[in-house]
């Protein structure tokens, strides 16, 4: 039989408000409505299905104020992660919210209606006391921090939740089990003992290994419990990684093993992360849960210090081991003995024997070469699917952006070096240069600083989708802001690299040979806004190149950026 939920009971909303279903759905429709975001609709699903068992809908203040000091929900049971929904005071002023109001939840994908939320209370949070005690810091450098202080509303709205409607996924459907449908497939399979895993990367022999070993000495089965909603920014797309989980799942030992996704917005949150992930699976009714070393650490604060210790996940589960009725089984480090051609716990193995590994870092650059994988660290089936969505850096795809004052001979540059790496070959070469954009996406924006920092947006949302797909991108709008081109570089280094290109060809050499005359208008005021005569440029503080062309000629600018691309690997079949 499976682990009983936490709480006592299974609060699978879906199941408990079926028979209410097309009355609620009638209700919603005649409601003010919430739209959603990505991270509010995967906490959302798990409310729903019972995952977040025993929440019945977004943490009140008292609930919030109990987890984030005490790790305990006001009525005293153990819960170590806030779930609210956050606003801003603009959404509620707009949609008149306020306490005893019933209210829509809207899916932002296909704005289904999801549930009705009766709001207790609305309140504002202290966002720094939250992260202090939650994260336990408040440094930016910690992606869960870096939401809450700078894309989380002002205002949290608690309150109970009723279902109308199941979250829609087009993907991996056979593999989306709610708690309930797990529960009754390890009932189904006769499985009483079974050990969670939990996992953000694609996984190879080592990983194997380890989950084997943690299930033959509890007597027990597997269940691999990727997840699938948000996880760390820089994180292998979850479609690569379901891939290689189904491929690795043959070579567990006939019956051992199951893979189940779970749809969770990870905050990366270290202990209180490691307690959350054990109430989860202690929910889909998992006996025993592996915790990691450094479990969802987010990795090193602003100061290059880790923001926990490798062992703080552990203690902090093993603290309220009896509170959370679930086992711990430490994550053993195994590593490869070549000598006998097996894995062995790095623990039990003697100093003088010698040993092979190869770091996360090592595998991403054999990913970016092509050299050979060895089949001692991953299956050959991992690796195929590892090398379909990790193409080699020459087929990969990236974004040259070049900003720089008016008439700086950015556009020159762009069209140059276009020509020059279509002359080369190898890839598509695609230009947005500023004018063009202007006129073709931004038609309707003028040059206020919030025009602008949507032009620039635009931009750097085509170059990301162009260097997703493979893409050379060239990019030359003048950019006069830091804070633009930075978020630039953030949306596009999801998909591939950015280099910012500083044309820092002097204001006066760019006035002095305008031959349209555009500084001149500028100048007698008729044009307002004009960057470098009545509205500022911001210099870039750590460009990738800065180049000249009032001292350099466009062909040496071009040579000297197609240096940097070479540089890189990017350019190596050509």
């Amino acid at each position: 039989m499976a682990n009983p939920p936490h709480g006592g009971i299974l609060k699978d909303l879906l199941a408990r408000d079926l028979p209410r279903q097309a009355e609620l759905a009638t209700e919603a429709e005649n409601l003010p409505a919430i739209v959603l975001t990505e991270r509010q609709l995967c906490d959302l699903e798990l409310i729903l299905n019972g995952g977040f068992s025993p929440l019945e809908g977004f943490m009140n203040e008292a609930d919030y104020k109990g987890v984030v000091k005490e790790n305990r929900l006001a009525d005293g049971v153990l819960f170590s992660m806030p779930i609210t929904l956050d606003l801003s005071e603009e959404t509620i002023k707009e949609l008149g919210l306020k306490p005893s109001l019933r209210v829509t939840l809207r899916d932002l994908r296909d704005d289904r209606n999801l549930a009705i939320l009766t709001i207790d209370d609305i309140y504002k949070p202290d966002k720094v006391t939250e992260a202090k005690e939650v994260f336990g810091s408040d440094d930016e450098a910690h992606p869960a921090v870096k939401y809450l202080f700078r894309t989380a509303g002002e205002y949290y709205v608690g309150g109970k939740i009723e279902a109308i409607n199941r979250l829609q996924h087009y993907d991996f459907v056979d593999l989306r089990y709610t708690p309930a449908e797990l529960r009754l497939h390890f009932d189904k399979l006769g499985w009483s003992r079974v050990v969670a895993f939990q996992t953000r990367n694609p996984m190879h022999r080592a990983h194997r290994e380890l989950t084997v070993r943690a299930a033959r000495s509890h007597h027990a089965n597997v269940l691999i419990h990727p997840v699938v909603g948000l996880t760390k920014p820089g994180d292998i797309d979850h479609f690569t990684r379901v891939r290689v989980y189904k491929a690795l799942l043959p070579r567990y030992p006939n019956g051992m093993a199951v893979l189940g996704l779970l749809p969770l917005a990870m905050r990366m949150g270290g202990p209180r992360e490691a307690i959350w992930h054990a109430i989860i699976r202690k929910n889909h009714g998992a006996t025993h849960f592996i915790v990691g070393r450094d479990h969802a650490g987010p990795g090193k604060n602003s100061q290059g210090v880790d923001f926990y210790g490798p062992y703080d996940a552990q203690y902090a589960v093993e603290k309220y081991r009896d509170e959370l009725g679930i086992e711990v089984v430490p994550f053993q480090m195994v590593t490869y003995l070549p000598d006998k051609d097996e894995y062995a716990p790095i623990d039990q193995i003697p100093k003088e024997t010698r040993t092979l590994n190869i770091s996360g870092t090592e595998l991403r650059s054999r990913l970016r070469s092509g050299r050979d994988i060895p089949e001692w660290f991953s299956y050959p089936e991992v690796v195929k699917v590892l090398r379909e969505s990790h193409p080699p850096r020459a087929a990969q795809g990236f974004t040259v952006f070049l900003t720089g004052y008016q008439n700086s001979g950015k556009d020159q540059i762009a069209r140059a070096l276009q020509v020059t790496l279509n002359q080369q070959g190898g890839r598509s070469v695609s230009m947005l240069l500023g004018e063009t954009v202007r006129s073709e996406l931004s038609s309707e924006l003028g040059f206020s600083r919030e025009d602008r920092s949507k032009n620039i947006a635009r931009i750097a949302f085509v170059a990301g989708e162009l260097t997703r797909s493979g893409t050379a991108v060239i990019a030359s709008p003048i950019a006069p802001f830091a804070d633009d081109r930075q978020a630039a570089r953030e949306a596009v280094e999801k998909y591939g690299d950015f280099f910012l290109v500083h044309v820092a060809t002097p204001l006066e050499h760019c006035e002095k040979t305008d031959k349209r005359g555009i500084y001149a208008r500028a100048r007698r005021g008729e044009i307002k806004g004009f960057t470098g005569v009545d509205d500022p440029y911001e210099v870039p503080a750590k460009p990738d190149l800065v180049v000249d062309a009032e001292k350099q000629t466009v062909r040496s600018i071009v040579h000297q950026i197609v240096l940097m691309l070479e540089g890189t690997g990017l350019l190596d079949r050509l």
